[in-house]
């Protein structure tokens, strides 16, 4: 039965790793050691914290996003209100990945009470149908649903914006719409009090700060509409959105505007990405450098173990090997650094939200004021798509900077090296 043994390079080189870490006379080079592998152990982990951070920031804002607007949205081309939005919402359903259509009135308009007086933006609904489209509606209870009837002039307003206006439940508001009626002092804003139903939070501060929400048929007279200003709908897969909003558009003709959530945020999202590609190539950078500090590990070492080279060469050993001999050490570093900044970033990564808030208790700070990051908890997605390149990366730069100080030593000159031994 064959035995497998293990070439003398891998063997030499773990040894000269140990003995770097434990030889006293080595400790400089041991201090220099440990520092590489620290450097590329942290800068792994903070590459895989921070892209992690970034993803779920992104996808827990997208999430909210989305509890609040629907996958796509049809306009009437010239505002004056969709005619035959039975038609309409029949023709959409029969489209692919379309589950669920809603016509809406969308509108702006100001909310006072008492001196305090706030912009916002009005949806008009009807809530049984909204409900299909719309996570944030199907999440309220029945009973404040069933509450925005039809000619009572209802609202339902975001938590934040409800408590910037100091209102509850039961209180009633004043509702300034810009459409106003002609006197012979000018136009005139209509005005119309309204009772406030609820309250919704959907976690997104721009969001509970800035939406109201009221009956379709109530909209549409504050308005003076003849129908909805357009048709809500979702569908089976929210990635497929400007999938189905070209094909609706194109159906439809120009007559009608075709909106997709993800064109409504465009801005935010590219900004994110952007941020994203960033961060990684800083912190890759952060990586490099403390790889590229295996140079100068190595170099003392061949310096140091110069005798040690001369009679392995003098015993047969070829450049080849003396270079696999450093090329194993440097590696071990660059490897062992690697998987400890792994496991870390990983364990942070994975356990975020418990320890920030410990953070954040022990320091009496807040690191995400809700209005300004539009969310108040650190979120964390890791995702292999990130993890796995970071760590062939960090590998990879590893053993490129073993290369030069292992091809110095495999030239080192026997003769010269022992010369003064």
């Amino acid at each position: 039965m064959a035995v497998m043994t293990i070439p003398y390079e891998l063997r030499i080189g773990w040894r000269y790793t140990r003995s770097a870490r434990t030889a006293a006379r080595n400790g400089f080079i041991s201090f220099i050691s440990g520092v590489s592998m620290l450097g590329i152990g942290l800068g792994v982990a903070a590459l895989i914290i921070v892209l992690s951070v970034m993803n779920g920031f992104q996808k827990e804002v997208r999430d909210r996003m989305l509890s609040v607007l629907a996958h796509v949205e049809v306009f009437d081309g010239v505002d004056q209100g969709l005619a035959d939005v039975d038609k309409l919402s029949a023709q959409l359903m029969a489209e692919p990945h379309v589950e669920a259509t809603a016509p809406f009135v969308a509108a702006q308009g100001l909310i006072a009470r008492g001196d305090t007086m706030r912009g916002v933006v009005l949806r008009g609904i009807d809530p049984a149908a909204e409900a299909m489209v719309t996570p944030l509606v199907e999440a309220m209870s029945p009973a404040l649903r069933d509450r925005l009837k039809a000619g009572e002039f209802g609202i339902i307003l975001g938590g934040s914006l409800a408590r910037s206006l100091g209102v509850t439940a039961g209180e009633r508001v004043t509702l300034m719409v810009p459409s106003g009626q002609m006197t012979p002092a000018g136009v005139v804003p209509r005005v119309k009090q309204m009772v406030v139903l609820g309250l919704f939070d959907s976690g997104h501060y721009e969001f509970d700060a800035g939406y109201a929400y009221l009956n379709i048929a109530d909209a549409q007279r504050l308005f003076r509409l003849s129908g909805p200003t357009g048709i809500r709908l979702r569908l089976d897969d929210y990635n497929r959105a400007r999938e189905v909003a070209v094909s609706v558009s194109a159906a439809l003709g120009s007559h009608y505007w075709v909106s997709d959530w993800t064109r409504q945020n465009r801005n935010w999202f590219a900004a994110v990405q952007v941020e994203k590609r960033l961060m990684a190539i800083i912190l890759t950078l952060i990586v490099a450098v403390a790889a590229f500090n295996l140079v100068s590990t190595l170099v003392m070492t061949v310096t140091d173990k110069r005798a040690d080279i001369a009679i392995l060469r003098t015993l047969g050993a070829s450049p080849a090997s003396i270079m696999g001999i450093f090329v194993v050490q440097g590696a071990t570093v660059g490897v062992l650094g690697t998987l400890g900044g792994l496991g870390l970033g990983l364990l942070v990564a994975f356990n975020i939200d418990v320890i920030v808030p410990f953070i954040e208790n022990l320091m009496g700070a807040r690191f995400l004021p809700q209005d300004i990051y539009l969310i108040s908890q650190m979120p964390s997605d890791p995702q292999w798509g990130d993890i796995v390149p970071i760590t062939v990366i960090a590998l990879i730069l590893s053993f490129v900077a073993t290369i030069y100080p292992s091809w110095r030593a495999s030239q080192i000159n026997p003769a010269e090296a022992l010369r003064y031994e």
